[in-house]
């Protein structure tokens, strides 16, 4: 066995190895109607005892928030399915294949972390699918969803640019200059440590492509399989699966609503930045740029642009209140929106460990970064 994975001794693969690969855990209907009702109760006793919260709030920020990020990862549940069982995985990967060969995580991995650049959620059910069916590590899922952070940084950028650079000008671009600077540190890292980690050193790249394609299902006498084949597995995987997952994710996405709707993170970000003092530029002006990212992400921009436009700020002084900011702020709206999605999507701990590993990697390549442009600027 190779990176945890079953070797390849042929390219026919018998049915009772497909029944045996589909074979999954039933589905946990009793335990979906026991998280539903701690869902329930979590909502009642925030009517009861918390602010006030509507039928229609409770409809458009929870119902539908939810709905739509199960609907996501039974697409990529889907996708990575129809993915491994078509041979598409070679095709799918052939963007980042050399740098995924280089750091020794294969095809699997490359075809999730290129399906990034349109969804981060259906990339990690993707990896989930891969990692639960033994096709790649728990070592390779973590790097891979460590290296989607850049194609992330993409995805937010249009939105995110256009918004920032009107109010901070010069001081916004320097910010993304350097995010984007921390992402690439952050992505280099990765790669270099896959390339040297001795275990994935001596794995090499376990699904090279030409064995992926030629494990396509068979009958037995060398027949591909159909589409019926591939529509028969991801019945019998598809729905375990995901009442497994909603197992976890109703009760964490429910909980992180309720306790942003009663202002526990606001509370939290007030606190970090109350309690933080810097001789570099005046606390006042850094308080409220803190605050502002804490209460909501395009004022905190606002607030650092009239700060620098009215003097108290200069050029500089505004990114690095924007760096500090973001290192301050971004953490707790992690736990406030990533957690739910992490938690659900993996089991509670790995998911746990991937948002908290994945956010100190982050944060330190920022405090990397910035320390080198307040040296030599």
């Amino acid at each position: 066995m190779v990176g945890g994975q079953p070797p390849d001794h042929g390219h026919n693969v018998s049915i009772s190895t497909v029944k045996k690969t589909m074979r999954e855990k039933p589905p946990k209907y009793s335990a979906l109607v026991i998280s539903f009702l701690i869902a329930a109760a979590v909502v009642l006793l925030s009517i009861s005892y918390g602010e006030p919260m509507g039928l229609a709030m409770l409809y458009e920020k929870l119902i539908i928030p939810i709905c739509r990020l199960l609907f996501f990862i039974t697409a990529g549940l889907v996708v990575g399915q129809i993915i491994e069982s078509t041979g598409w995985t070679e095709s799918l990967s052939i963007v980042a294949r050399p740098l995924f060969r280089y750091s020794n995580l294969g095809n699997r991995c490359s075809s999730a972390f290129t399906a990034a650049f349109i969804s981060g959620v259906i990339s990690n059910a993707m990896l989930l699918d891969f990692y639960e069916e033994n096709k790649i590590t728990k070592m390779q899922l973590f790097m891979t969803n460590y290296l989607n952070q850049l194609p992330a940084f993409f995805l937010h950028l249009p939105t995110t640019f256009f918004i920032v650079v009107p109010l901070t000008g010069t001081a916004g671009i320097l910010y993304f200059a350097i995010t984007f600077a921390a992402t690439l540190v952050r992505t280099f890292c990765v790669i270099i440590f896959g390339h040297l980690y001795p275990p994935l050193q001596k794995t090499g790249s376990p699904d090279d492509g030409r064995a992926i394609k030629a494990q396509g299902y068979t009958d037995g006498k060398g027949k591909p399989s159909r589409l019926r084949d591939i529509r028969n597995k991801i019945k019998a995987v598809l729905p375990a699966r995901i009442v497994n997952i909603t197992v976890y994710l109703l009760p964490i996405y429910t909980l992180v609503f309720v306790l942003n709707h009663n202002g526990f993170f606001l509370y939290l970000n007030q606190e970090l930045s109350s309690h933080l003092t810097l001789d570099f530029m005046p606390v006042e002006s850094l308080s409220v740029v803190m605050l502002s990212f804490a209460a909501e992400f395009t004022s905190g921009f606002a607030a650092a642009g009239a700060l620098m436009d009215a003097g108290v700020l200069s050029t500089k002084q505004t990114v690095m209140a924007l760096l500090l900011g973001n290192i301050t702020a971004f953490p707790i709206r992690a736990l406030r929106h990533q957690l739910p999605r992490y938690m659900g999507i993996f089991s509670p701990k790995m998911g746990l460990q991937l948002l908290i590993s994945g956010q100190i990697f982050r944060v330190l390549s920022i405090i990397f970064v910035g320390v080198l442009y307040y040296a030599i600027t």
